[in-house]
């Protein structure tokens, strides 16, 4: 060979061997750096109530594995951005997350109005999304392959619901009431087809406005259509309080039953009457409602005794939303940990190979055609008034 085309084939060949070796150095320190996890969060504003208590179980997730040692010896960093509940804001600081910070992971958004923003774009950006929105157009594996559902689905709270109303209260003449926000209507509407799946067609239906001041007259219109239950679905304790209340002051002791969040315990400091809390019922899980001896699970007591010292006695706020956040981050590190990667591909193998992962919130299995994890078996339905550290009784049976 002649001189100067050796030297050029050394070159050649040199070139490769240093290009090849910052790639694998790229990879080994992409693999051996901090795992980088978003959390899109409404921690102030109208819907920060559930926001601030999964953030309790979220902070909490991340700090007992970063002092364990981290996930495979890499520690986590957490990005939190608080959206004040704002799907404009949740976009932005998805893009923030996804392409300034870089992050493996994106925990929420917390609300589903602002998931439908985000989820999208994080598909695009193909950041694996633990979603938390209930809204089950939210998951698709075909359209969103690394979006994966941790909390139940809407449709799982109604079917629970409207199961109680007929099978174990036996009532037929439903009134529903949801709201005008894009939630209320949606889920009212859902709800109503379900029923009448059923065979049974609501006596009355009707939307209002969360911020309406009154509701004694779709309350006595209610009445008059004969109903012999109410199915509110709204997610505002205000209105819910309002339902409850109206109820009340007309003296109709008809059953109430419907969203969790008629137990949410800020209602009770917004009834006219302590005993308006009587005779509600609300879509719950099992994970934090007490069972017959009066005791919690054993994986929702085990994390409740770790977090006592931070939580308090008594826990003044539902319980269910901290296990939810403490299992996202749980979640991550399981699928870390059995692929070890944070490659988005290993994410997606990983997590559709799942099955029966024990968490504090439920126990978990996704497939390559379901991306909803949360098992009908973890839902039931509570007594609404009965709201003690964190967790309730379940309806009578």
């Amino acid at each position: 060979m002649h001189k100067h085309k050796f030297n050029h084939a050394i070159r050649l060949v040199a070139s490769g061997a240093m290009v090849l070796a910052c790639a694998l150095g790229s990879a080994s320190a992409a693999e051996s750096g901090p795992i980088r996890i978003g959390w899109l969060s409404s921690l102030t504003g109208a819907l920060s109530a559930a926001a601030i208590a999964e953030n309790e179980g979220v902070q909490f997730a991340v700090n007992e594995i970063n002092k364990a040692g981290g996930i495979n010896g890499r520690k986590l960093e957490l990005y939190t951005r608080d959206t004040l509940g704002d799907p404009t804001k949740a976009v932005n600081f998805a893009n923030e997350l996804a392409f300034s910070k870089k992050v493996d992971f994106v925990i929420g958004p917390v609300n589903s109005g602002e998931s439908l923003a985000t989820v999208p774009i994080l598909s695009r950006a193909k950041i694996p999304n633990l979603v938390i929105g209930t809204v089950d157009t939210l998951i698709d594996a075909k359209k969103y392959p690394l979006a994966f559902r941790v909390i139940n689905t809407n449709q799982q709270w109604i079917t629970s619901a409207n199961h109680y109303a007929i099978s174990v209260l036996k009532r037929k003449k439903i009134a529903i009431i949801g709201d005008t926000t894009g939630y209320g209507a949606s889920t009212a509407k859902r709800a109503a087809q379900l029923l009448e799946k059923a065979g049974i067609k609501p006596v009355y239906s009707v939307l209002i406005d969360p911020n309406q001041t009154s509701v004694s007259e779709q309350i006595s219109k209610a009445k008059a259509a004969g109903a012999d239950v109410i199915m509110p679905w709204s997610a505002a304790t205000g209105l819910l309080a309002r339902i409850l209340n109206a109820r009340g002051n007309a003296q109709w002791d008809v059953p109430v039953v419907g969203h969790p969040a008629l137990m949410g315990s800020n209602i009770r400091d917004l009834l006219n009457k302590p005993e308006y809390w009587n005779n509600t019922y609300a879509a719950g899980y099992v994970s934090t409602t007490y069972g017959p001896d009066g005791k919690l699970p054993e994986s929702t007591q085990k994390l409740m005794d770790a977090m006592r010292p931070k939580l308090g006695k008594p826990i003044n706020f539902t319980f269910w939303w901290v296990a939810l956040g403490y299992d996202t981050v749980k979640i991550i590190q399981h699928a870390v940990e059995k692929s070890g990667s944070t490659d988005p591909e290993a994410f997606k193998k990983t997590m559709e190979s799942t099955k029966d992962l024990k968490g504090a919130y439920a126990t978990y299995t996704w497939t390559p055609a379901d991306h909803n994890g949360f098992p009908d078996s973890g839902m039931v339905v509570d007594l609404a008034n009965t709201f003690n550290d964190g967790s309730f009784k379940q309806a009578p049976q």
